[in-house]
């Protein structure tokens, strides 16, 4: 009996609530509009997100592209300066082969070494801006003590051989150095960073950091760098140089690019 009043009672209630005698609790206007209001709004942020993830998007893939770019580059130099070492090693090649033909013969290694010499010099003069004027200098007295005969054929030929063998060892190392180099028309004393034969960062005693780019002509040129994250990362490379640290990762302006 009971069960049965309720469920009259129930379809009553249900009677009223459709007929509108009966009604939920009507929402505001004022809680509508707050409630577009923020709808509006995380829209509003989720668009901003989403443009902030495309500009990102592209901002990797162009980095990506750079580097992919310089890479390349790199590779470039790399494979340069390996053909250049190997011209250097045949150069060493041809002057044993000569001094072990020669028998003694001081006339006939006389040519094959100023030859040989004319030869490394171009190298330095265009290539690697480190020491150029100290490397020339070698080579030339070298040249003027052959010419003059002060120094005997067979001992030139050890000493041309050095003065190679010192170039390559020269690629295949880092570290600290000194020298006069030209920047902004004028001669300045810097501290020098080399890095084997391809990459020479400096500072200057008033402060500036740049580094050594090679024009499309092959010349080489000093030029500071323009921002303070760069000027910044080419002290990092010092500090560590310094503290004889020589391997590790270094973030690097790029002369090449």
């Amino acid at each position: 009996m009971r069960n049965h009043l309720n469920k009259r009672y129930a379809l009553l209630a249900g009677l009223l609530v459709a007929s509108g005698i009966f009604s939920a609790p009507p929402v505001s206007a004022s809680s509508l509009e707050n409630m577009a209001k923020s709808l509006a709004k995380i829209r509003g942020e989720v668009e901003t997100l989403q443009t902030q993830l495309d500009i990102e998007k592209e901002k990797h893939a162009n980095q990506i592209t750079a580097l992919s770019s310089q890479l390349a580059d790199l590779s470039v130099e790399e494979r340069r300066q390996k053909t250049a070492i190997e011209k250097l090693e045949h150069t060493l090649e041809k002057l044993s082969q000569a001094s072990k033909q020669a028998e003694q013969s001081g006339e006939q290694l006389k040519p094959v070494l100023l030859k040989a010499l004319a030869h490394y010099k171009q190298y330095v003069l265009g290539g690697y801006p480190f020491r150029i004027e100290d490397r020339i200098k070698a080579i030339e007295m070298l040249e003027d003590n052959i010419e003059r005969q002060l120094v005997d054929p067979n001992k030139a030929v050890n000493q041309a051989w050095a003065l190679i063998e010192d170039e390559i060892r020269l690629s295949k190392e880092n570290g600290l150095y000194q020298q006069a180099i030209s920047l902004d028309g004028e001669k300045v004393l810097a501290d020098i960073a080399k890095i084997g034969t391809v990459f020479l960062f400096f500072q200057t005693r008033d402060n500036r950091a740049g580094m050594a780019k090679p024009s499309k002509d092959g010349q080489w040129k000093f030029e500071t760098v323009a921002t303070a994250n760069d000027t910044e990362r080419i002290a990092k490379l010092f500090d560590a140089l310094k503290k004889q640290i020589r391997q590790g990762y270094f973030e690097l302006p790029n002369p090449l690019k």
